[in-house]
Order: structure tokens, then sequence, then C-alpha cells
């Protein structure tokens, strides 16, 4: 009886684990859609441009803000995507991180700031996700992580042709 109770009481809080490890905070735009829900990691998920189909699952899963990281001007599939975004009830706000320049400390500590600003899940986009995960990396080893556990983080989030130019940044810190 005692080894029933036991079990009753462990097994729901593996289950939660296994849910909360099993989450990604990269998401695949399409895969969303179809599922029709997204859940953050730590308040914040990543992805490539997302659709319209997209910005609707977002927002009816309690996002709040959507950050792009896409430059100015960058094609979004759309006309006017701010205003699709705000359409849905989410904040629009402009980051752009153009260029491998742009991969760096000072734009990790600017993103930093603007996260720790927000109320409710934040979808960071860009193209792919690769910026995304390149100065969501940076912005973990301010945080403390050691480079290869920030690069980890990195590709989490997204992070693939750009890892050359964080492991230099990274180097050079």
């Amino acid at each position: 009886m005692t080894r029933s109770i036991l079990l009753a009481l462990i097994l729901p809080a593996l289950a939660a684990v296994a849910d909360e490890v099993g989450r990604d905070i990269h998401v695949d735009i399409g895969e969303v859609v179809e599922s029709g829900e997204v859940v953050p990691v730590d308040g914040i998920t990543s992805a490539g441009q997302p659709n319209e189909a997209a910005l609707k699952v977002f927002a009816d899963s309690g996002y709040a803000v959507v950050i792009d990281m896409r430059g100015a001007d960058e094609d979004r599939g759309m006309e006017d995507f701010q205003g699709a975004v705000e359409a849905t009830g989410m904040e629009y706000v402009a980051f752009p991180v153009v260029g491998k320049e742009a991969i760096n400390f000072d734009t990790a500590r600017q993103l930093d700031e603007l996260l720790r600003g927000v109320d409710g899940p934040v979808l960071l986009h860009c193209g792919s996700g690769n910026r995304v995960g390149a100065v969501l990396a940076l912005r973990e080893s301010l945080a403390g992580a050691d480079d290869e556990s920030a690069i980890q983080f990195g590709k989490d989030a997204g992070l693939t042709r750009l890892e050359p130019v964080v492991r230099e940044v990274l180097k050079d810190h």
C-alpha cells in the first residue's frame, strides 16, 4: 500500500518533469500551425518567420509580444507583418539583427533588457531562428554559462550557420 501511495505521488511529478524537458525553445512554424498549440520555455519561443495562422496560434496561447529580429528590407511573406501581429492582440517589437557584426554582446544585452521588460510569453523570430539562437547564446554567456553550454543553448534556440561567429565572439570576450 505504501508503494502504491508513493507511486501515485511520484509518477505525476515525473510526468511533469518529462513534459518540461520535452519542450523545445525553437519551434517549427508548420508544426505550430498543425498542432494549434505552443508552449514557451522560460517565457520564450524561438522560430523562423511566422505566417498569419501561426500568429493566431501564438496569440491564442497567451503570447504577449513578437520580437522581430529581421531587417527592415527582409520579406516577411505578407504586406503588413506588424499589422498582422497587432491584429491578434500581441505587441510588435522591431529588433533588427542584420549582418554578422550585429552578433555581439551589446546586442545580447539589449535583448536581455527588452525581455526583462515584457510581461508574458515572447516569440523571438528571424528568417530561420539562426540569428535568434546566436543572440540567445551570447545572452546565456552573459548570464554566466560556460561557452559550450551557451553554444548548446543557442543551438536549441535555432543557432546553425552563425555558430562560428558566436564562437569567435565568445573567444574574444
